[in-house]
């Protein structure tokens, strides 16, 4: 019978989550070994070569993409918990306050940038094209002439004083001391398809050790520690 776990993460929230399920594990007689990643490529090819019995870091978009593109067979089992992009203004208190012609700030990555998009569409600022991942070459309707600046990531707490919006992923709104909660006028709904996931290989689904792992990353006990650490800045997205 198989008696450790081990599964990848990056640091933030992801292994502090995990430390929180390890006694969870062991009461069901488990012992959960965390392995610490800083990349978003190497905890993927550990879990499809065997090195890892599943990762924590992802969403569904990104692991679908990466499936394609490496030709690995890794598959979703539960969802955990959503970082909700915001967005963020130093200028205006809502979007009512949006003046016609305004500068919006989103990530430039494939997935964030849709992402981003997609809060735009759902508050009724402009909609889109079908596209995988929307960019601002997919604005279909933008009636009062929005205007779309595309940048990296980390750069968006930075350039708040310049736009007069941005949407800001939440690990680096925090980093710049943005909380979603009290700092975002808009912020992503816990329905969104960007929740965090826990990865296995295809095939393992149905093993012991990966239900009870399921469970426990499902739990009561792991839905308090999101909502008691993160204060919102995280949700449980279960």
């Amino acid at each position: 019978k198989k008696t450790t776990i081990k599964v990848g993460a990056t640091p933030v929230p992801h292994a502090e989550i995990l430390e929180i399920a390890q006694p969870l594990l062991k009461a069901k007689g488990y012992d959960l070994e965390i392995v610490e990643f800083t990349d978003y490529v190497t905890p993927n090819i550990a879990v499809d070569e065997g090195e890892l019995d599943a990762n924590f870091f992802q969403h569904m978009p990104y692991l679908t993409e990466f499936n394609k593109n490496k030709n690995t067979k890794l598959v979703k089992t539960v969802n955990v918990h959503l970082e909700p992009m915001g967005l963020y203004s130093k200028k205006i208190k809502s979007l009512n306050e949006l003046a016609d012609g305004a500068t919006i700030a989103v990530p430039n990555d494939p997935t964030n940038e849709s992402r981003a998009l997609d809060i735009l569409e759902k508050h009724g600022l402009m909609t889109f094209k079908d596209a995988e991942f929307k960019t601002a070459l997919d604005i279909d309707k933008n009636p009062r002439n929005f205007k779309i600046k595309e940048l990296d990531a980390p750069q968006l707490p930075r350039v708040l004083d310049e736009v007069d919006a941005a949407i800001i992923n939440t690990n680096y709104a925090l980093s710049a001391n943005l909380n979603p909660v009290r700092d975002a006028i808009v912020i992503e709904s816990k329905d969104s398809p960007y929740a965090n996931i826990l990865v296995i290989k295809e095939g393992n689904e149905n093993k012991e050790y990966i239900k009870a792992l399921n469970d426990v990353l499902n739990s009561n006990e792991i839905r308090n520690f999101i909502a008691d650490k993160y204060k919102g800045a995280i949700v449980e997205a279960f």
